[in-house]
């Protein structure tokens, strides 16, 4: 094959252009593109560390004022509620004053309602004793022909009552 006997002829010629292009590549390259391009990834990793920094001290800052607003929220809830506890205690005292008033008015009511019903009751008994009393006489004038005083109509009629 005539392609590998040339190949001892132009081996060294290869050789040398490939070590030429190498180190032009080498050199353009690994000395100019890399050190470019690793600084730019350097500094946006360091961008990506100083913005995740800044992040997590902002997540800290907003975790710290959610805490205070929080301790805040439950010292205000605590105070409303003591206040909320205060009115309806004071509610319930007056409540139970004007209570105390209506139940001593309605005592006071129900005691003139009895003084003035047991009044009526002696009354009345006092008026079916005397119409009793007054009807026996008129009976036993009618039916035995005797006359009784209004003393002993009464008295009997009290006795008659009382059983």
């Amino acid at each position: 094959m005539p392609q590998i006997a040339q190949l001892a002829e132009t081996y060294s010629s290869q050789i040398f252009w490939l070590l030429v292009f190498f180190g032009i590549t080498f050199f353009l390259i690994g000395r100019g593109m890399v050190p470019k391009v690793m600084g730019t990834v350097e500094l946006r990793d360091k961008q990506i560390a100083d913005d995740l920094a800044a992040a997590q001290a902002a997540r800290d800052a907003a975790d710290e004022q959610e805490e205070a607003w929080r301790a805040r929220e439950n010292e205000n809830r605590a105070a409303a509620q003591a206040l909320i506890a205060d009115a309806k205690g004071k509610a319930a005292a007056s409540t139970e004053e004007r209570l105390g008033e209506a139940q001593q008015r309605i005592d006071s009511q129900i005691a003139d309602a009895e003084a003035s019903i047991a009044a009526a009751r002696r009354d009345a008994m006092t008026e079916v004793e005397t119409v009793a009393a007054e009807a026996t006489q008129d009976i036993l004038a009618r039916l035995a022909g005797a006359k009784v005083d209004k003393r002993t109509a009464r008295s009997a009629v009290k006795k008659a009552l009382a059983q």
